[in-house]
């Protein structure tokens, strides 16, 4: 079914849409076509579809969603789905005045995204998620746009998610805290003789038992610093690092940390978790409004550089929320490169990042702790701050 715009909005909007305009005229986008899930969840207010939230590929193409949204003028919004999203127009889970529930694949969808523009009329310059739109609907959206230019929306889309509402800070905050807790259940349960595949199994069943999406787990046991699940067997005095991401209606919480099985650590683990400890408090600290973004990564740089651990050790800060390694981007190169667009820009409050102190000490093993920092309006707090030393495991 397709239903018609009524001359009002369905519901109030769920996002600052005087913002995104004003976003959208710094990208110079008349009209902006979103086809990622995260973004299509953001700008429908935590709506993602349940039959395909972990899953794309059908028979022989995939599900591909599309929200339109004309800068300035939200009553001729449209967002378009597939015959099953009927049932969610029936429990009024839009708020955009058109909604077409008769699409499936990429080329129908975006065939109709741009029908639907054409009909608009005036339109210059359209923005798309070039990264999360497959070649199959960009060529249709192509051919249906015809003179029109495309753009990216990337940009106005990330920097509209940048600073998160009370209701994202607590999904991020319940997050962080369940995947904490999660991992304490887990280095309890790393007993000698069992497997490293086997905590991480445990990792996802605390994950999901506590109602996150189990992510993702990197571990490690021993002296080995290879953090994928294995059938390696761990041992008494084992050092464990335990990395998980679990997600509480699509925002991750991502945290790492440590243990020792079945033993206490020695005065030079003692050392070296302590150092961690060290450049992660002191890149908390600085974390405020008005702090310049770049001034996080270089802190933590250069307290690894001018340590003796410098030659195995690093430190990252990225941001979080609906995406591992969104805005604020506070470096211009690194393990996941991008541009480092908040380099020399101010923290803002709403905004979440990461901070993550890793060794991988040559005889010892590897050491890291990983944390979510909220900055709040007169500093920061910590998401999940909780099991930071040398937590007892195996029981």
């Amino acid at each position: 079914m397709t239903a018609q715009s009524p001359s009002s909005l369905r519901k109030p909007l769920p996002f600052d849409a005087a913002r995104l305009d004003r976003l959208m005229d710094d990208a110079d986008i008349d009209v902006l076509v979103a086809t990622s899930k995260h973004n299509i969840q953001y700008l429908l207010g935590g709506y993602r579809f349940f039959f395909y939230d972990t899953m794309d590929a059908i028979g022989d193409s995939r599900y591909q969603n599309a929200l339109v949204y004309q800068k300035g003028r939200p009553e001729n919004a449209l967002y378009i789905g597939c015959r099953m999203e009927n049932f969610e127009v029936e429990l009024a889970k839009f708020w955009t005045p058109a909604v077409d529930t008769t699409s499936l694949k990429p080329a129908v969808t975006l065939a109709r995204v741009g029908a639907h523009i054409k009909k608009l009329g005036g339109i210059r310059r359209v923005g798309v998620e070039a990264d999360f739109l497959p070649a199959s609907g960009d060529a249709t959206l192509r051919a249906a746009l015809g003179t029109i230019e495309i753009g990216d929306a990337f940009l106005p889309l990330e920097r509209l998610r940048a600073r998160k509402t009370p209701a994202e800070i607590a999904h991020l905050r319940h997050a962080s805290e369940q995947v904490v807790e999660t991992m304490k259940e887990a280095f309890a349960a790393c007993a000698p003789g069992r497997t490293k595949a086997e905590i991480v199994e445990t990792m996802r069943r605390g994950e999901v038992n506590r109602g996150l999406v189990f992510d993702y787990c990197l571990m490690t046991a021993g002296t080995s610093h290879n953090r994928a699940p294995s059938g390696q067997q761990l041992n008494k005095g084992d050092i464990l690092s335990i990395d998980s991401g679990g997600n509480y209606h699509g925002y991750i919480g991502d945290l790492a940390r440590m243990g020792i099985i079945g033993a206490s650590p020695d005065a030079e683990l003692i050392d070296h978790l302590g150092w961690i400890e060290e450049v992660q408090q002191a890149t908390r600290r600085l974390v405020k409004p008005g702090c310049r973004g770049g001034d996080v990564i270089q802190t933590g740089d250069e307290m690894v550089k001018s340590s003796k651990h410098a030659a195995y050790s690093d430190y990252l800060a990225h941001g979080m929320g609906l995406v591992s390694h969104e805005a604020p981007r506070l470096r211009h190169q690194g393990p996941t490169p991008y541009p480092g667009y908040d380099v020399d820009r101010p923290l803002e409050s709403g905004m979440v990042l990461s901070l993550e102190t890793t060794m991988r000490h040559p005889l010892r093993g590897f050491i890291k702790l990983e944390d979510t920092i909220l900055v709040t309006e007169s500093g920061y707090e910590s998401l999940g701050d909780g099991a930071r030393g040398w937590n007892r495991a195996g029981g």
